[in-house]
């Protein structure tokens, strides 16, 4: 049997491990709260019943009261009549005495329904204390569930970070960047060559020109301008 406790055991721990990371306790808190919420709807039935049987009560009680209040009078005007012999004296008692049975009946029952007042009035307040704690309950959790949420939903973004920078090797990235860097330093020194070979002269006679500072393109420009009759500026030391 010990062998047995121990499997079940075994079996509990871990049903209640994977129940540990299924529920998402943001769910788990709107379900208490709608359960609450039940709790209340409910206490709110119970409590209108109880009020309902109250106030039917008192209102029995009211009648019960009249009733014992109308048979005593009524005993009273018998007995008077009979004295005035308005009414057989003998027949007049026996009236007055069922008229004040009817009391006494009258007033058990304004005393029992009394009692059941007092009865219906005790669980109407005890109603009304639960009703008032489910209330406060109720709208504690509704606060709390918005903080939840918020406090929810920053931990699983600043868990997604941390996971994201805890994968992040420095070293590689430093080595990576310093790649980069040496790569740009060659297109850059690379770039300047092709500059400075675009630079160069491309033939012999572009040395040439370029040595005496002169290019074809000054000699069309004397020409053009002995045809239109320009004088050429003389250099100064000509």
């Amino acid at each position: 049997m010990s062998i047995f406790r121990r499997i079940f055991k075994v079996g509990e721990a871990q049903a209640h491990s994977t129940i540990d990371k299924i529920e998402d306790p943001v769910k788990m808190s709107e379900q208490a709260i709608r359960d609450l919420k039940n709790d209340l709807n409910n206490a709110l039935e119970s409590l209108a019943e109880v009020k309902a049987l109250a106030i039917r009560t008192r209102r029995d009680a009211k009648n019960y009261q009249q009733q014992s209040t109308d048979y005593e009078k009524k005993a009273m005007l018998l007995l008077q009549r009979g004295q005035q012999g308005q009414v057989d004296a003998g027949e007049a008692d026996r009236l007055a005495t069922e008229a004040l049975s009817r009391k006494e009946q009258a007033d058990r029952q304004l005393a029992q329904t009394q009692s059941e007042v007092q009865k219906y009035d005790s669980m109407t307040a005890n109603l009304e204390a639960k009703v008032n704690d489910l209330k406060s309950q109720i709208s504690a959790w509704e606060n709390e569930i918005k903080t939840l949420k918020a406090r929810a939903k920053v931990s699983s973004a600043t868990k997604k970070l941390n996971k994201q920078l805890a994968g992040i090797d420095s070293s590689s990235t430093v080595a990576m960047l310093e790649r980069m860097k040496a790569k740009v330093e060659e297109e850059e020194s690379l770039a300047e060559s092709y500059g400075e070979i675009a630079a160069a002269p491309k033939s012999l006679d572009d040395e040439i020109d370029k040595a005496i500072g002169t290019g074809g393109g000054s000699d069309k420009l004397k020409e053009l301008k002995a045809r239109m009759g320009i004088a050429e500026n003389k250099q100064l030391g000509e």
